[in-house]
C-alpha cells in the first residue's frame, strides 16, 4: 500500500467530511488498499470501477455522494491529464452523430425490459417525478405526465411528436386523457416492442427512429428524458428539427437534466458504463440552441424532485433483486446500485437540475399560460 496515497485521499475525503473506515453511513470502507492509487490515477472512473469490483463501500452511497459532491471538490483539485484528453476527444469528435445514435440503446435501454419493468412506477416512466402533491412513485409519475399535458395545452385532435418516447407512457397518458394522436420516436427496439403492447387500441404510433429523420408537421412537440443524449455539436440540428416540424401556433416542450454550468467533459464513469455518449446540457448551452429560433415561454427547475424518484427506483431494484439476479450478475447489481446513488447524490447537492422548459415560436396570441 502507498501510504502516501493514502494520505492524499484522506486529505480529500476530509474537505467532504468523509472518513477513510469511520462509523457514520457515508464514511468509506476501504477493503483494498490499491484503491489509493487509482483514484489518484484515474479519479471518478476509478471510485466507480474499484466499487464494482468490491474494493470499498459506504452505507449510504447516495449521502457518500452527497458528501462529496456538496463539498465542490471539482472545483478544488485540478483535472487529471486522462481526463482533459476526454474533454478533448468530445470537442474534436461528435459522439452523438447519427452512426453512434443507436448505441446508448444498445448499452442502457436494451438491457432487458424485465429490469425497467421491477425498477419503474406502473406506467414505466424513465425521467424525474413531479413530488409536489404525491407521496408515492406512481402518484408522483402521473403527475408529470398530466404536468407536462398541460404546460403543452393539448387539445382533442392535435398531432404531437414525442422525441425519446421509451415505452409510451407520455404517449398512452395523452392519448388517454386528451383525445390526442401520438408519434413517439426512440433508437430502442425493445421499447418500442413493449411500448406497443402497452399502447394497443390507442391512436399512438411508436417507431424506431432517429430524431434527424423526422420531418412532418405537428401541433405539439415533447421531448423528456432524450436531450441529454444529443450532445453539443447536434443542438442546433436537434433544435431545427423541432423548428421544422412545430406547426406556428405549437408548443414543444423541452424536458432535461441539466448542469449547473457549462463544461466540455461528462463523468467518464457514467460515459463508459451507464450512457455512453451522453451529454449533460448547461442552461446557456440550451439558450444558444433555441436562440432566433424559438421564445422561451416558461422555465421550470424542479431538480430536487429526482433525489426522491432515483431513490424510489434503487428501492425498488433492491426488492425486486431476487427475482432479477438469473439474468444479471452481483457485478451489475453493484454497477446499477452505483448509477442510481450517485446521481440521487449528486440531485441531492443540486450539482445537476432537472428542468422543464416550454417553447414556442414567438407567436402564441395571448402568450402561454404556465401550470404549476
Amino acid at each position: 500500500m502507498n501510504n502516501k496515497s493514502m494520505r492524499i485521499i484522506e486529505n480529500i475525503f476530509s474537505i467532504a467530511d468523509i472518513k477513510i473506515n469511520g462509523s457514520r453511513p457515508w464514511d468509506i470502507q476501504v477493503h483494498n488498499p490499491l484503491l489509493f492509487d487509482a483514484l489518484l490515477s484515474n479519479g471518478s472512473l476509478a471510485l466507480g470501477e474499484s466499487y464494482m469490483k468490491k474494493w470499498w463501500d459506504a452505507k449510504s452511497l447516495d449521502q457518500f455522494f452527497y458528501h462529496l459532491l456538496s463539498a465542490r471538490l471539482d472545483k478544488k483539485i485540478k483535472y487529471n491529464f486522462k481526463l482533459w484528453l476526454q474533454i478533448l476527444h468530445q470537442k474534436i469528435f461528435n459522439l452523438q452523430s447519427q452512426k453512434r445514435a443507436f448505441q446508448v440503446a444498445e448499452h442502457h435501454y436494451n438491457l432487458g425490459n424485465n429490469l425497467y419493468k421491477a425498477m419503474l412506477d406502473n406506467r414505466m416512466v424513465y425521467t424525474c417525478a413531479y413530488w409536489r402533491d404525491a407521496n408515492n412513485l406512481n402518484d408522483a409519475q402521473e403527475a408529470k405526465l398530466k404536468l407536462s399535458c398541460e404546460k403543452l395545452h393539448l387539445k382533442a385532435g392535435m398531432r404531437i411528436l414525442d422525441i425519446g418516447c421509451g415505452w409510451g407512457s407520455f404517449a398512452k397518458y395523452a392519448a388517454e386523457n386528451y383525445d390526442v394522436e401520438v408519434v413517439g420516436i426512440t433508437v430502442s427496439d425493445e421499447q418500442v416492442s413493449l411500448g406497443k403492447d402497452l399502447c394497443k387500441g390507442l391512436n399512438v404510433e411508436l417507431r424506431l427512429q432517429d430524431y434527424r429523420e423526422i420531418n412532418e408537421p405537428f401541433d405539439r412537440i415533447a421531448s423528456l428524458g432524450m436531450f441529454e443524449h444529443v450532445g453539443k455539436k447536434n443542438y442546433n440540428t436537434y433544435m431545427n428539427v423541432v423548428n421544422r416540424c412545430l406547426k406556428e401556433q405549437g408548443l414543444f416542450l423541452l424536458h432535461t437534466i441539466g448542469d449547473s454550468e457549462t463544461c466540455a467533459g461528462t463523468d467518464p464513469w457514467i460515459s463508459k458504463y451507464i450512457f455512453p455518449n451522453g451529454k449533460i446540457p448547461s442552461m446557456l448551452e440550451v439558450a444558444q440552441a433555441i436562440d432566433g429560433k424559438f421564445t422561451v415561454e416558461d422555465w421550470h427547475n424542479f431538480g430536487a424532485d429526482y433525489d426522491k424518484t432515483l431513490m424510489c427506483w434503487y428501492e425498488n431494484f433492491i426488492a425486486s433483486w431476487d427475482g432479477l439476479k438469473t439474468d444479471y450478475s452481483e457485478t451489475f447489481k453493484r454497477m446499477w446500485e452505483y448509477y442510481l446513488l450517485s446521481c440521487a447524490g449528486a440531485f441531492r447537492a443540486r450539482n445537476i437540475q432537472l428542468w422543464q422548459t416550454i417553447i414556442s415560436k414567438g407567436i402564441v396570441t395571448g402568450g402561454v399560460k404556465s401550470f404549476r
